[in-house]
């Protein structure tokens, strides 16, 4: 299917998801508001989840698509940018991504079989936003963007402003404390935690007494 197509898929998935819940989406009712035939759908997606995989695709290349490289300026104001697009790609699906939040809170094997997928997309994110790592450090980086992201999108349930302004504002705070606990562990990129080294003496100067 175009991305098109795919857009309105989405589109659908989370229509069926406003009006009947997360327990109430079924294939034949997802093909029904598409518009799709059940056996192209069927090739689509094997189960609901890769429905949802879609989902966070495509506000992946939304966001990733709107980014300008080289940037500049803070690593936190470049997630900050990076992170509220992404909230900015999901409002027009606010009602149904609001009732699936909800039936995922009385379902937590959904939250679960979730995570590794929002774990790959905060890794993206932070591609997009030009934080470097790498190994262990860049793990723990996305781990803890996922913490800012799920702190964001609790204040966006309830933000009913149009500019967001309460979501910018608890976004700001979770980055700010992630900021903290990352150079509390030396997590940032330039803090090794290595101690420097002292400079060799000059040819010919004496050597400091013990």
């Amino acid at each position: 299917m175009s991305e098109t197509n795919d857009e309105a898929l989405v589109a659908a998935l989370w229509r069926v998801i406003a009006a009947h819940g997360w327990p109430g989406l079924t294939m034949g009712r997802l093909a029904a508001e598409a518009g799709v035939p059940l056996a192209t759908l069927r090739e689509k997606f094997p189960s609901r989840l890769d429905a949802l995989i879609l989902h966070g695709r495509l506000v992946d290349r939304t966001v990733l698509a709107g980014t300008i490289p080289g940037q500049g300026g803070l690593a936190r104001d470049r997630l900050f940018d990076v992170l509220m697009r992404r909230l900015d790609a999901m409002q027009p699906h606010r009602a149904g991504i609001l009732r699936f939040l909800r039936d995922m809170r009385r379902d937590p094997s959904l939250a679960a079989l979730l995570g590794p997928q929002l774990s790959l997309s905060m890794r993206w994110m932070l591609d997009a936003a030009e934080v470097g790592g790498d190994g262990c450090r860049r793990r723990a980086i996305a781990l803890g963007l996922v913490g800012v992201w799920l702190a964001a999108v609790r204040a966006w349930a309830e933000d009913e402003s149009e500019d967001l302004g309460p979501t910018m504002a608890a976004l700001d705070r979770a980055l700010d404390r992630a900021e903290q606990i990352a150079r509390t562990f030396r997590l940032l990129p330039g803090e090794a935690g290595e101690a420097s080294p002292e400079p060799a003496p000059e040819p010919g100067a004496p050597a400091e007494e013990a």
